[in-house]
């Protein structure tokens, strides 16, 4: 009872808004899933039937707007402050971007896509049907598909950890509508990416129960299949996405990202090394190249001139883009929250070509290898089993020497693939909910993971999860339309961003005119020790705040000296403002270490100790700081003053002024 009495964090704009939806869509999904269905169905027809070329163009510009980016000036710019790093390893992200970015897809299709498209290819003249089918899966689960989400994430962390936003779907519109991201378009904005999120994990969640529930039959673990056992398989896997939701992203989510990785790859050496392994690697190398042979002319085709292809085009291609966009705002949102500190560029090579590759090879491994083995051992067996992607893995796993302990792991992957997906999903509904708001209670957590279990039950029993998939599959489109308005707002923001640090900044310690050089030698034949610093400070960075601030004082303007903001020694100078930044220059003593060569040496300063403190400025905008040991008082106050300058003449530029507006509180006070 403690648990529900603890205060939330609930944003009332977003989060009943988004639960009178959720609630309403499910219960018309539940209570009449045909009439449902057969409605949604015509809707999406209509929209695949007139619009696919639009869905086309716009994946297309995705892809390629990311790659200007990436390999443009704006490639340089980091997800956060100058002097910002990244928070997790290269490993853990791209492990929990993994997970949360395919998931269980890769296991639900990882056969199954290849093997139709191999039985029922694009077009019926198509003169190597297994080689086009590994060329359409590639497409289908590469480069285009990561750009959406990439996009995405990219467009959130930017203006979350750069302009000091929420970090929610809202805040890329802020250099379109400004403040009126708090209104009623902000509100609406959040309330679809958490009814997206939910609904698409819902699904996810229902079809893969069904395929893990088809998986323990085959082993002999269940006897047959029915609605009890999986209502206790989804309570299972929401009750440990749960535990690791709550647990958070570094003690829970990374660890079970990086065991999902590692049991991936297992799985996939296992079937590598047991399967036609030549072949396999042989396979690998020809699809890779003949998807990069075919990428601009797979970007733009809509079929126009092949008309028997239509179909499959609209079934496959269409379906796909439309459920990679469906999935942005859930997946967009997680990766962003992983990637702070990374720049543009790393960002963007990162996120589209490492899980690509991962990707493609697990595709070739099962896909290929699927359709290697139908055609020289099982004799059509797996071909025949086309339509039933249930079963088709473990079929699959059956035809090789270890085949008992192959759908063993097979279902363990599933079920972690599950478990990633779901916790996830929790904390990103979660943080859409509340606004982002820090220190959550935990029982939020634990509420949205019930309410999935929940909703997915109802769903699985009543046979709305079609339903479900198609609503939130024609949810696409305007979503679609969304992302490229986004894409200007980014554009606008990094030419911002641009203007702003381009600009040359001065600095009095680079301007030294050798007065005092006896001074200035002596310090640099000296490594500061503590009691250096403190003296330092003591005696030079302290009067010359308190000079400036009664300068300032007497001139009408109130001034701050704080201490200890920054560390046990650390003091700043604050002007405090009500519509931009405050104006913040401080100063704090990092501590370093000494370099083993200049230790090692003899002709070069004495060193006692491998570490040395250095008071390093730090100021309103983030920027990485400079070292000011070498400065007098009256230097220092230059110093202030330079920045101070620069900082009215930014905010008085109305091309620069954006970077200074404090957009709800969400600046360093």
């Amino acid at each position: 009872m403690n648990i529900l009495k603890e205060k939330t964090t609930f944003t009332r704009t977003v989060a009943i808004p988004g639960l009178l939806v959720l609630l309403a869509l499910s219960l018309l999904c539940a209570l009449w899933p045909d009439r449902t269905e057969q409605a949604l169905l015509a809707v999406q027809s209509y929209v695949y039937r007139k619009f696919s070329w639009v869905y086309t163009m716009l994946v297309s510009l995705f892809f390629i707007f990311l790659l200007v980016l990436a390999f443009g000036k704006a490639g340089n710019i980091r997800l956060g402050p100058d002097n910002s790093r990244p928070q997790y390893s290269f490993f853990s992200w791209i492990a929990m971007l993994f997970a949360a970015g395919m998931g269980i897809g890769l296991m639900y299709f990882g056969v199954a896509e290849p093997m139709s498209h191999y039985v029922h290819p694009s077009l019926p003249t198509v003169a190597n049907p297994a080689k086009e089918a590994m060329l359409a899966t590639f497409f289908h689960w590469g480069l285009h598909a990561w750009a959406i989400f990439a996009l995405m994430g990219l467009i959130l962390a930017y203006f979350s950890f750069r302009y000091r936003l929420p970090l929610s779907i809202r805040s890329g519109l802020y250099p379109l509508l400004g403040e009126r991201i708090k209104g009623v378009v902000g509100n609406v904005a959040d309330t679809f990416a958490l009814v997206s999120t939910f609904f698409g994990i819902a699904t996810s969640m229902g079809f893969g129960v069904v395929q893990l529930n088809a998986g323990l039959v085959h082993i002999g673990l269940l006897g047959h299949t029915s609605f009890a056992l999986q209502c206790a398989i989804i309570a299972a896997v929401s009750a440990v996405a749960i535990l690791s939701a709550v647990a958070g992203v570094s003690r829970g989510v990374r660890r079970l990202s990086e065991a999902n990785l590692c049991l991936a790859v297992l799985l996939m050496a296992f079937v590598l090394l047991l399967g036609p392994t030549t072949f396999l690697l042989s396979a690998f190398s020809e699809s890779l190249g003949y998807y990069v042979q075919r990428l601009a002319g797979l970007t733009f085709n809509t079929f126009a001139f092949e008309t028997d292809g239509r179909g499959w085009f609209t079934s496959w291609t269409v379906m796909f883009w439309a459920w990679w966009i469906s999935w942005a705002p859930f997946v967009g949102l997680f990766i962003a929250r992983i990637s702070k500190g990374r720049t543009i560029r790393e960002y963007i090579v990162a996120v589209l070509l490492v899980p690509s590759l991962f990707v493609f090879m697990w595709m070739t491994v099962f896909g290929a290898g699927a359709i290697h083995i139908d055609s020289h051992v099982a004799g059509g067996a797996l071909s025949a089993l086309a339509d039933q992607p249930d079963i088709l893995l473990f079929s699959f796993f059956g035809q090789f020497p270890m085949a008992g302990a192959l759908c063993v792991l097979g279902i363990v992957m599933i079920a972690v693939f599950f478990v990633t997906s779901a916790d996830s999903g929790i904390l990103v509904m979660n943080s859409i909910s509340s606004g982002n708001a820090p220190n959550s209670p935990k029982w939020q957590n634990a509420f949205w993971g019930l309410l999935l279990a929940l909703i997915s039950m109802a769903l699985l029993y009543a046979g709305g999860l079609r339903s479900l998939q198609t609503m939130t599959l024609v949810m696409a489109l305007p979503f679609g339309l969304i992302m490229l308005v986004l894409c200007f707002c980014l554009v606008r923001a990094l030419h911002t961003d641009m203007l702003y640090h381009s600009s040359n900044l001065p600095y009095g310690s680079r301007n030294w005119d050798g007065s005092h050089w006896r001074e200035r030698l002596t310090q640099i034949l000296t490594f500061s020790q503590k009691t250096d610093i403190q003296r330092f400070f003591s005696q030079k960075v302290r009067p010359a705040f308190a000079e400036l601030a009664a300068e300032f004082a007497g001139r009408g303007i109130d001034v701050e000296v704080n201490e200890g903001r920054r560390g046990a020694l650390s003091v700043e100078i604050v002007i405090r403002h009500e519509r931009i930044w405050n104006f913040r220059y401080g100063v704090a003593a990092e501590r370093r270490s000494i370099s083993e060569y200049l230790i090692d040496e003899e002709n070069t300063p004495d060193v006692s100790t491998n570490k040395q403190y250095i008071p390093v400025t730090y100021y309103s905008d983030g920027r990485s700081g400079n070292d000011i040991q070498y400065l007098s008082q009256e230097e220092i106050i230059a110093d202030v003053l330079r920045e101070y300058e620069r900082y009215i003449s930014a905010v008085a530029d109305d091309k620069k002024a954006m970077m200074y507006v404090d957009k709800g509180g969400y600046a360093i006070k």
